[in-house]
């Protein structure tokens, strides 16, 4: 879901001749459309024909290969160990990307860039991408978003991009891959999409882009991701006859956007809330949340901390991203890391965090947490960078 939105130059009525003022030549219309032409949808107007390829060849992808969560474990990754600074500068945010869960509804990927990525498009589903530090330019077939810390990035599916990092800092940034389409959730809508007043966030606070984005060239390669044989993901190589940004204008509901994780206003009560009074997103068989800044419980009796508690319908991952876990202190956890809680796995504060919150007033953290309802499977980036003592951190006698 986003609003409508118009950008540069377009025809008074759709699907009529658009011409070029200079040589009275047509622009060519390419509608993009979601659900079989049943749900949101842009048309753009291209200088030349969208769908001239001149070949096409094989993309290896990086390693997308998982392995069962077996036996079954609480597990804690530590991220910012993945990427050393010798690694940055060769790093780009499409192929550098190391996959650390998934499942057949959605993977869940970390990358630290600072070189400019190749002509992209993610044609399984829409890619939410969080920027957990730094800026960068993305460049879209839709025209540009400049990005930086705290931005969600949602770029629906197919939408052909590449990000050009910037600033000092390499981009840090944490990428939810679906096979679905990601929106707001449906109970923050009304029946014709806008958002309503108790929804955490509304249409101001969504970016998109302003202006048209016009390049120039031939024969310019883009890297697809698609479902491959047996459902699993392949990659193939596209060579474009001319290059896909040429767009003059275009309008619809279906675009980039960012929004910050800074605009989520959070829903907080007497005595502690649980994680759906959290949610930020959807897709299918998965949900987002983020827990932000915020007070925290005022019942006089209140215990702020989360109570201990099983999701047994679901997997829980969540990445810390900011400001002080006053619930995980003791547990390893910290900047950067993940933490999976699998179905099955009662999981909460650790030993003390439960006595020491009583009388706080105001957390300061910053997560964001993907439940999934289907198991999820470890990748090779998981491998990477887990913490083996993590299972037990909670035995504070064994620790």
């Amino acid at each position: 879901m986003a609003y409508y939105r118009s950008v540069g130059s377009i025809p008074p009525k759709r699907h009529t001749q658009h011409r070029n003022p200079s040589t009275d030549g047509l622009y060519y219309e390419e509608l993009m459309g979601e659900e079989g032409f049943s749900s949101d949808s842009s048309l753009l107007y291209h200088r030349e024909i969208p769908s001239a390829i001149v070949t096409v060849k094989k993309w290896e992808l990086p390693d997308q290969q998982t392995r069962p969560n077996d036996p079954l474990l609480p597990r804690h990754f530590t991220l910012h160990a993945l990427f050393t600074e010798d690694t940055w500068s060769e790093t780009d945010v499409v192929t550098g990307r190391r996959l650390l869960l998934g499942n057949g509804d959605v993977r869940l990927a970390y990358v630290v860039a600072r070189a400019e990525s190749p002509l992209y498009k993610n044609a399984a589903g829409d890619e939410l991408v969080y920027i957990e530090s730094g800026e960068a330019r993305l460049e879209t077939v839709f025209g540009v978003l400049d990005v930086v810390e705290h931005d969600y990035v949602l770029i629906p599916r197919s939408t052909i991009h590449r990000w050009l990092p910037r600033g000092a800092e390499p981009l840090r940034a944490y990428i939810v891959e679906a096979n679905s389409h990601i929106a707001p959730p449906k109970r923050f809508l009304s029946r014709y999409g806008q958002f309503l007043e108790h929804a955490p966030y509304c249409e101001r606070d969504l970016h998109g882009p302003s202006e048209p984005f016009e390049m120039t060239g031939t024969d310019v390669s883009v890297l697809v991701k698609h479902h491959g044989p047996g459902g699993r993901m392949a990659g193939t190589e596209m060579v474009h006859a001319t290059h896909p940004f040429d767009v003059v204008g275009w309008d619809g509901c279906l675009y980039p956007w960012r929004f910050s994780v800074d605009d989520y206003e959070p829903l907080t009560g007497r005595v502690h809330q649980p994680p759906p009074s959290h949610q930020v997103f959807e897709g299918h068989n998965f949900v987002i949340c983020n827990f932000v800044p915020r007070k925290v419980d005022y019942h006089k009796l209140a215990i702020p901390v989360p109570y201990y508690h099983a999701n047994v319908d679901s997997d829980e991952v969540m990445f810390y991203c900011g400001g002080d876990y006053e619930a995980r202190k003791g547990s390893g956890i910290g900047q950067g890391s993940i933490s999976l809680h699998p179905a099955g796995h009662v999981h909460g504060p650790q030993p003390g965090a439960y006595e020491r919150s009583i009388g706080v007033e105001f957390f300061d953290e910053l997560a964001v947490m993907v439940d999934t309802f289907r198991p999820l499977e470890l990748g090779e980036g998981a491998a990477g960078c887990e913490d083996e003592a993590y299972a037990g951190s909670w035995n504070a006698n064994r620790r």
